[in-house]
Formats: structure tokens, C-alpha cells, sequence
């Protein structure tokens, strides 16, 4: 179509008078190409900027940069920075079954409106990767045997803070995997900032369908997900 309206319109102007110079016939080409290309942006429809969700099973796996743009990451266990000590992931990568995703972007415009969002430390999490850590830490205190899996490798949990929406993270008076009672939700012997921002992380999720832990303030289970089946889909590491 570009080249057939290209030529067209080329005819029509240089086909009613002598031939122009070289100045001339430039500045016209210009203008033609503009033409075309205004007429082409409005007869082809943009693509979208994300993938949608219709037509995906809720048990389907996605990533879920391809379906929003609105949650930051620090997915610490494809790296070091975690309480392994060990990277168990290859590259990082945030993978949710589609039902805990839609939860989550949901759950993520309601938290925009306290002008946060979410940021991920772990989403799904294959079983392969859940031996490898069960190799590292055999502590079911601390990892889920492998062999009954945890909801983290159903595709139904995450681990999560919240950060403005420049990305500062809120004070929630622990680290990610900090292993202790001042990581727990029943321990009020805390700033009331920190209760705070903890209540918002808490409440919110579990409007959308979430449940926590009582031990770890980032930990956020799908309530629907729980009977799902242990997964060991891997994704590509471009």
C-alpha cells in the first residue's frame, strides 16, 4: 500500500508540469513521503503494547513484563543476594500463572492509588530450582521439601515489597529472608511507619485473593492456587 500511494502521488505531481530540478523534486518527495506516512498511521491499527490475557487458561504460565510495565524487580535469587548465598536461578525472571497474575495487576492499581507498587523478590519458582535449594538449606523451617513442593513452585505465590513509584522502597524493618521475629506480621514492638506500610502491603493483597505467613511479611500466597499442581516449567534465557 506505502509504495502503490508513493507512486500515485508521484505521478499526479510530476506528470503536471515539466520536470523539476533536483531541489524541487527533493522537497515534493518530502512532502509526498509525509503524506503516505500519515495516511499509513491512520488506516494501520498500533500494536499493542501488551499481551492480553484472553484466550490464556488461568493456569497457563506467563511472564508478566509481556502483560504490565507497572512493577519493579530485584529477583534476588538469581543472584547472590539472598540467604543462599547462591544464585539458583540462571536469569531473572518474573512467571506467574495467569489467575495469580491478573490478581497482582489488580491488586497493583490499587496500590498505585497510595501512589506505591509492587516489587518482586521471587515469583514462580521451578521445582528444580526448589531442590537446589533444599540442596543448599535441607531446612523445611527455611525451604519447602521439594518432594511436596511449596505454592512458590504451583505458580500461585510471590514474595514482594512496595516502592514509591520512583522506586524507593518502603520501610518494612527487615530485609527480603530475614529469618527472625521482627520479620513477622504478629510483632507490633515496632515504629509505626513500618506497622504501616506493613498493614498496606497486608490488607491490600488479601482484598485480591492473597494470604500470608505469619513469619514473613513478603510472602503472599493465591488463595486459589494452593491445589494447583507442582510445576517444573523453565523458561529461556535469552
Amino acid at each position: 500500500m506505502k509504495y502503490f500511494l508513493t507512486g500515485l502521488m508521484a505521478l499526479f505531481i510530476f506528470g503536471c508540469k515539466e520536470q523539476p530540478s533536483k531541489e524541487e523534486q527533493s522537497h515534493k518527495q518530502d512532502i509526498i513521503q509525509k503524506a503516505v506516512d500519515t495516511v499509513i498511521k491512520k488506516v494501520t491499527p498500533p500494536k499493542p503494547k501488551f499481551r492480553s490475557f484472553e484466550g490464556l487458561a488461568d493456569t497457563t504460565f506467563i511472564r508478566l513484563a509481556d502483560f504490565s510495565d507497572g512493577f519493579a524487580y530485584d529477583l534476588r535469587y538469581a543472584t547472590e543476594n539472598n540467604f543462599l548465598k547462591a544464585k539458583v536461578y540462571d536469569c531473572a525472571e518474573c512467571y506467574t500463572r495467569v489467575k495469580t497474575a491478573k490478581a497482582l495487576i489488580k491488586a497493583n492499581a490499587e496500590f498505585k492509588q497510595h501512589g506505591v507498587k509492587i516489587k518482586f523478590y521471587d515469583c514462580y519458582r521451578p521445582n528444580s530450582v526448589q531442590y537446589k535449594m533444599w540442596e543448599i538449606v535441607p531446612n523445611p523451617q527455611y525451604v519447602a521439601n521439594p518432594k511436596k513442593g511449596s505454592i512458590h513452585n504451583r505458580g500461585g505465590a510471590v514474595d514482594i515489597t512496595l516502592v514509591t513509584l520512583n522506586g524507593e522502597e518502603l520501610d518494612m524493618g527487615t530485609d527480603f529472608d530475614f529469618f527472625g521475629k521482627k520479620a513477622y506480621h504478629d510483632n507490633f514492638d515496632l515504629p509505626k511507619e513500618i506497622l504501616d506500610n506493613r498493614k498496606l502491603l497486608k490488607e491490600t493483597m488479601e482484598r485480591h485473593g492473597f494470604w500470608s505467613i505469619r513469619t514473613e511479611w513478603w510472602h503472599y500466597n493465591l488463595s486459589s492456587a494452593s491445589k494447583d499442581k507442582v510445576a517444573n516449567f523453565k523458561w529461556n534465557c535469552d
